[in-house]
């Protein structure tokens, strides 16, 4: 029996360049109880979709024809048409987060920042179950525990600005759940998790989701969620639709060639050494006239360009209130020591919280550390980044660049694309301005956009157009060291496969240095030489990349590996087995790694270059004992 149905759905937006047509006679429908899969690129439509399901169309998007007619197992009687009824109007209101409840790509964008995690929640609660303000505040922290989030009675007062990516998005997942929903539109739901997160997520939502006898449609470029959730596929390409069907068809037989396209532009693990992706659209960047009259980084013959050493930083919580304790203080890096060699990526993974993208901040000093020491080797020396003065700085920023994990707020929504381009030109003084407006267009062209769209805005760009442009803007000033903070999360496959691609290219022939930072294993096992395992603040294992994927020691490692969804249907993850939240525990480590109160890690070495952290004591002869039995 269907749920939801679209029937010739035909959406266009009214544009200064005129009017354009965003989904194009587009017919599909949600079983009850099933799962549905919308896949297709950055632009394709698929958000435009979900957003005439749950009446949230922009203000210059109309419906033009078409029908989406809602079966609700609660008023059986009648199918209500969505595209008919009011936006605002009360109908639509006692749906929207009621029966029909949506999950959004970016939860910072979603959330408030006036107001806790857990009056956002509860809110839904109240409007539409009535419930009062105490009923809400335990609901809400039912759903936060149901989540996965760590220590629910303090998330309920935390604001979002505290959380992380990962854990803002299961915030997100809570209060679209908590109304019980009869169908949840997920788009991009586990875009921002972690791999052991991400499976909790999806394990979670396939539970309640059964218990509620929930329909799921879920918007996403990851192949991977979409073997593992869906029972059916719908395949969309600029607004239409390509092909449809069951999973089990579409995986084992793909007929349309966009399809078998996207297929082949994911990256998997045991790729050789090489091996390339194959993009839908190559960029055809002229690399070579790009890098004119821009020095390379080659000449330097100190082998580590940055390193850290036992850095520690703590960070403290928020007061309650006047008559509160002191607020207490969070490690988020403990004795953390890395080494980042010129030329070299070195992928850095963990969960949520793990200290990853601390560390990378560290590393640009957009903080003071505790303790430790930051070095950086411009080619006379290691120096601490930390006695940089003002002049120093202002030559360090420029040759260390960062590349957000969020496009949307990295990027000023008042300054149009050219602005932001020429922004740090400007800043550093670099060029005149028509040679800075030549390489903001050099630019787009770069990462695979049209140099047209420099007069447009952030908000006129899709989540992966927009991360392409922040990439763009990391490569102005020709930098020597680019932190790369989930660059790739808010892509689809075939742009993500472009610009993997295209790091490699500018990273051999410029003599870039990479560290790369994400929860995606396939990616970093494409693109990093060194991987850097992080958990609780820690490096729990270091190593070459195919060493540490093909061979991993640490339980955690082996936990995150465990976790990854691959892109096959005779490769599912165990959901009955996942237990993510233990590996992630270093008191419940099985021994010799496990790690007690007041225990002092070291990493050692158990091959050439592969380091796994546990206690001193007798650890590097247990552990090679370990691997010797395992091999």
């Amino acid at each position: 029996m269907t749920l939801l149905s679209l029937e010739r759905l035909t959406v266009d937006f009214d544009t200064a360049e005129g009017r354009v047509r965003a989904v194009d006679d587009v017919s599909f429908r949600v079983p009850m109880n099933r799962s549905v899969a919308l896949v297709g690129e950055s632009g394709s439509g698929k958000t435009v979709i979900s957003q005439a399901i749950m009446g949230l169309l922009p203000s210059r998007a109309r419906i033009s024809s078409g029908r989406i007619l809602l079966h609700d197992p609660l008023n059986p009687q009648v199918d209500i048409d969505i595209a008919r009824l009011d936006p605002a109007g009360a109908q639509m209101r006692n749906l929207r987060g009621n029966r029909i409840a949506m999950i959004f790509q970016e939860p910072m964008t979603s959330l408030s920042p006036l107001h806790t995690i857990g009056d956002q929640i509860g809110e839904a609660a109240q409007l539409h179950q009535g419930v009062s303000a105490a009923e809400a505040r335990e609901l809400t922290r039912t759903m936060l525990s149901l989540v996965q989030f760590p220590d629910p009675s303090r998330g309920v007062d935390a604001y979002p600005f505290e959380l992380s990516g990962g854990l803002r998005q299961r915030a997100m997942i809570a209060m679209a759940l908590i109304c019980k929903p009869a169908l949840l539109v997920a788009d991009e739901p586990t875009t921002a998790l972690d791999v052991t997160i991400q499976a909790e997520t999806l394990k979670l939502i396939r539970e309640v989701q059964q218990e509620l006898s929930m329909s799921l449609l879920m918007i996403t470029h990851d192949f991977g969620v979409v073997a593992n959730m869906a029972d059916e596929v719908v395949v969309i390409y600029h607004g239409k639709i390509m092909e449809k069907g069951s999973a089990q068809a579409l995986f084992s037989d793909p007929r349309h060639p966009y399809l078998k396209a996207l297929l082949n532009a994911v990256p998997s693990f045991g790729m050789e050494a090489g091996q390339r992706l194959v993009p839908i659209r190559p960029i055809n960047a002229n690399i070579a006239s790009f890098l004119k009259d821009r020095p390379q980084h080659r000449a330097e013959k100190t082998p580590v360009l940055l390193r850290m050493s036992n850095v520690t930083k703590r960070f403290g919580s928020r007061k309650g209130g006047l008559l509160s304790a002191q607020p207490k203080l969070f490690t988020a890096l403990d004795q953390v020591s890395l080494e980042v060699r010129r030329g070299e990526c070195l992928g850095v993974v963990g969960e949520s919280g793990s200290g990853k993208t601390t560390a990378a901040l560290a590393m640009l000093r957009t903080f003071p550390v505790d303790e430790g020491h930051i070095t950086f080797d411009k080619g006379d020396g290691p120096v601490d980044i930390a006695s940089f003065d003002r002049a120093q700085m202002l030559d360090y920023r420029r040759r260390a660049q960062l590349i957000f994990q969020d496009p949307f707020s990295s990027l000023n929504p008042r300054m149009t694309v050219n602005d932001i381009l020429m922004e740090p030109l400007t800043i550093h003084g670099i060029g005149t301005y028509p040679e800075r407006q030549k390489r903001a267009r050099e630019l787009m062209d770069l990462v695979g956009l049209n140099p047209r769209f420099l007069r447009r805005y952030p908000h006129s760009f899709s989540g992966g157009q927009r991360q392409r442009i922040g990439i763009a803007r990391a490569l102005a000033l020709n930098p020597e060291f680019i932190l790369c903070d989930e660059p790739t999360s808010a892509l689809d496959v075939s742009v993500q496969a472009q610009i993997l691609n295209l790091l490699q290219d500018l990273k051999n022939e410029l003599g870039l240095t990479y560290l790369f930072v994400s929860h995606n294993l396939a990616v970093v096992d494409y693109i990093a030489d060194r991987i850097a395992v992080m958990c609780r603040g820690r490096v729990v294992e270091i190593g070459p990349t195919h060493a540490v994927v093909t061979t991993p020691i640490h339980p955690y490692t082996k936990a995150l590996l465990s976790a990854v969804p691959e892109p096959r249907l005779d490769a599912l993850l165990d959901f009955e087995h996942l237990d993510a939240m233990r590996a992630s525990e270093p008191h419940l480590w099985p021994d010799p790694f496990r790690l007690e109160q007041g225990d002092v890690p070291e990493l050692v070495e158990i091959a050439p270059d592969h380091l796994v952290c546990a206690p001193g004591r007798n650890a590097k002869q247990t552990i090679q004992s370990l691997v010797e039995r395992a091999s």
